[in-house]
């Protein structure tokens, strides 16, 4: 057993504890929440700084780790993509450790969770260890081609049902983006998962050339998509932005995270709500949209519709680091005005929801292994550059 304590413990879901005392066994679940005042020191861990839960890393590629410092930043997602097809290959062995190394990153940085998306099945060996608990999103794509959706369904499913969950985590069947993934897809996806309780992701609206295409049928994609040979003749402008294609063929019956969100709109975000209530959240990664686009989100947007945000790192390839603190330096950096609470809220507990991990993650309450992360935050609140996190349980 331990009691720890520091000048203020944050449980997120309760109200703020001056000189709070967290009594947690030896798995690290939460007996009880105290005053200082009732124990004497020699008794404590006494640190200074603010306690609050362990992190969750709401979206990342851990299987592309082996690609850090391998892509450009600022080119665009296009030639992100491409970049990413056609410098991928690696040896197994330089694949692995990599995803070894990048794993531990995370921990060392506080994260007790992640929704992680596979197209391969490299990842596996490393989730099946259980040191991190994972929502692995099984990511399909047939680049909106109706005739090859089979064969590729048939591909992705096959690596789906080769991951052995390690207790505590889950998975999936999720589609890539709305620029990706036929309506033939969709269905065959939305059949697959059924209509239990299940989380999906999918990427949103992360560049000008997804909503030309939708809008207008014009714009980047059409080179991109005529570079590898495929042809759009077929594809159908629907004069919406992109979002709406995903809304009209996804289940609101989901838990749904979409993700990167750069371009969505107050009007995107209502329609969202009113397909999915409170089954839409979104998932923010803010270094990964300022390595790729050198552009962040207007989070006013998500604030002003009382939308469910929570935070992502994408992977090492867009990315210089795994925390989910400097999410939110970027975050406080950029948009200042968005309160420290509010942040740490998208960092933990919306995180755990969006997951649905909430039972035992994402808030200091009694009967959870939430995690203890200490922040070395002053009295005036505030996220500095120097702002560290130390991983306590």
């Amino acid at each position: 057993m331990r009691k720890i304590t520091a000048d203020l413990i944050l449980p997120i879901s309760l109200k703020p504890i001056r000189n709070g005392v967290v009594i947690v066994d030896d798995n690290g679940k939460i007996l009880k929440l105290d005053d200082r005042r009732n124990y004497d020191d020699s008794a404590l861990e006494i640190y200074h700084g603010i306690i609050i839960p362990g992190f969750i890393n709401a979206h990342c590629h851990l299987e592309l780790s082996h690609m850090k410092g391998k892509v450009d930043t600022g080119k665009g997602l296009i030639p992100f993509i491409t970049d990413v097809v056609t410098k991928r290959a690696a040896s197994e062995e330089e694949i692995s450790t990599a995803i070894a190394k990048a794993e531990a990153e995370m921990i060392k940085n506080g994260i007790v969770a992640v929704g992680d998306i596979s197209n391969v099945p490299d990842t596996f060996v490393q989730k099946a260890k259980g040191n991190l608990r994972y929502y692995t999103f099984v990511e399909f794509f047939d680049f909106l081609q109706s005739e090859n959706t089979e064969a590729e369904f048939d591909k992705y499913k096959a690596v789906y049902d080769s991951l052995e969950l390690a207790e505590g985590s889950k998975k999936s069947l999720v589609p890539h983006a709305p620029y990706s993934v036929s309506q033939k897809l969709f269905q065959m996806l939305n059949e697959a998962n059924g209509e239990e309780s299940l989380t999906v992701s999918i990427h949103n609206q992360e560049l000008q050339a997804e909503e030309d295409l939708f809008k207008t049928k014009t714009g980047g994609f059409l080179k991109f998509y005529d570079s590898f040979g495929i042809s759009l003749d077929a594809f159908e402008a629907t004069e919406k932005t992109s979002i709406h294609y995903a809304l009209e063929n996804m289940n609101p019956n989901h838990k749904t995270l979409f993700v990167h969100n750069t371009l969505s709109t107050v009007e995107d975000i209502q329609a969202a709500q009113r397909w999915g209530g409170d089954n839409v959240y979104w998932i923010t990664c803010p270094n990964a949209n300022l390595y790729i686009e050198n552009r962040l989100p207007d989070y006013r947007h998500f604030i002003d519709t009382n939308a469910n945000i929570a935070i992502g790192t994408d992977s090492l390839t867009s990315n210089w680091q795994l925390s989910i603190l400097d999410e939110m330096k970027a975050i406080a950096k950029y948009q200042s005005y968005i309160p420290l609470e509010m942040l740490l809220r998208w960092a933990t507990l919306n995180g755990a929801e969006a997951l649905g991990f909430e039972d035992t993650l994402g808030s200091l309450v009694v009967g959870k292994t939430p995690g203890l992360n200490l922040l070395n935050i002053g009295k005036d609140f505030k996220l500095m550059d120097d702002t560290t996190v130390t991983k306590l349980v």
